[in-house]
This record gives C-alpha cells, sequence and structure tokens, in this order.
C-alpha cells in the first residue's frame, strides 16, 4: 500500500512538473511595454519602467497557453518628471488607488504560422473589458520573441477625468504595444 502511494506521489509529482515546464522567463533588458497616443495630433510612445510578464507557452500546443501581465501604472515615463507625476494622479492613473493594470489571458489560439490570436481581460483603474488582439510570436537564438499591439480608448478605463475628457489635447486611441522575450 505505502509503494502505491509513493508512486501515486511521484506520478503526479511528474505531472506537476510536466504542466509547468512551459513556463518561460521574460527578459527584461530585451522587453518593453509601451503606450503610444497622440498629443496634439502627435504621435508620442511613452514606455512603463516595471511591469512583469508570466508566458505559459508551448508552440506546438498553443492553445494551452496562458499570459498574465501587470503593469506598474506609476512607471510610465513620459519624458519629463513633472508629467511622470501628473499621469499618476487621479485625473488619469489614479497609481495610488490603482497600481498596477493588468491583462489574464482566456484564450490563445493558433492564427497561422508565427500568429496568435490572444483573447482576455484587461483591467485598468477598476475596469475591466474582455478584449482580443492579434500576436507574432518567433524563434530567436532558443529565445521566444513575443510581439503584438493592443488599441484601447483610454476614456473607456476613466483614464483623463475632468477637464482631460477632451480629446482634443489627448486622443481616445491608444495603443499598447509590447515585445517581449524570454526562454
Amino acid at each position: 500500500m505505502k509503494t502505491m502511494k509513493k508512486l501515486a506521489l511521484v506520478s503526479m509529482m511528474g505531472i506537476a512538473l510536466a504542466a509547468s515546464a512551459a513556463a518561460l522567463k521574460t527578459d527584461p533588458a530585451k522587453s518593453s511595454v509601451s503606450a503610444v497616443f497622440k498629443q496634439m495630433n502627435v504621435p508620442v510612445e511613452s514606455k512603463f519602467k516595471k511591469y512583469t510578464v508570466a508566458i505559459d507557452y508551448d508552440a506546438a500546443k498553443p492553445d494551452a497557453s496562458k499570459a498574465t501581465v501587470e503593469v506598474e501604472t506609476a512607471s510610465l515615463d513620459v519624458g519629463d518628471a513633472d508629467m511622470n507625476k501628473e499621469v499618476a494622479k487621479k485625473e488619469w492613473f489614479n497609481s495610488a488607488q490603482f497600481p498596477k493594470a493588468t491583462f489574464v489571458s482566456t484564450a490563445i489560439k493558433s492564427a497561422g504560422a508565427g500568429k496568435l490570436n490572444v483573447t482576455g481581460k484587461l483591467t485598468i483603474k477598476g475596469k475591466t473589458a474582455d478584449i482580443s488582439f492579434p500576436l507574432t510570436v518567433k524563434a530567436d537564438g532558443g529565445k521566444q520573441v513575443f510581439e503584438g499591439a493592443l488599441p484601447i480608448k483610454r476614456l473607456a478605463y476613466n483614464i483623463g477625468e475632468g477637464e482631460w475628457k477632451d480629446t482634443g489635447m489627448v486622443a481616445d486611441e491608444v495603443t499598447i504595444k509590447f515585445h517581449v522575450v524570454a526562454q
């Protein structure tokens, strides 16, 4: 009986290890997450300095893949220290109350060679929406490179309240771009 229990335990541990074998480690030095928006009709790209990405990916079984991204909203670098403080305020990200924006995948499907369709839940400033977007993935020197762009409407997440609801100064359309290198 003890032998059967040991075999069952060893078997369960093997299944658990096999299930987590597809977890990839992100290379932060080669990865980036940014927001692209128009300010006074001029495109501006600003990078988030702090984020975490967790990807479980197996190219042979993309449908079993999962991804989670957490971005620290106060880490957006718009190129000016005073403006960086401004976007963390209540009217924009309200980083004191909502320190992180998150994305959690609910489905990842193959869309042909090197292409995936990703569906999930995006939460920014306490508002959650179901989203879908295309993603490319390629192998590069033993690493996986994931790239994509996710268009959103900032006002749908209450980013830019009060006088900032006016889209004449800062457009409603924002594209979240990401380049994630992992292995």
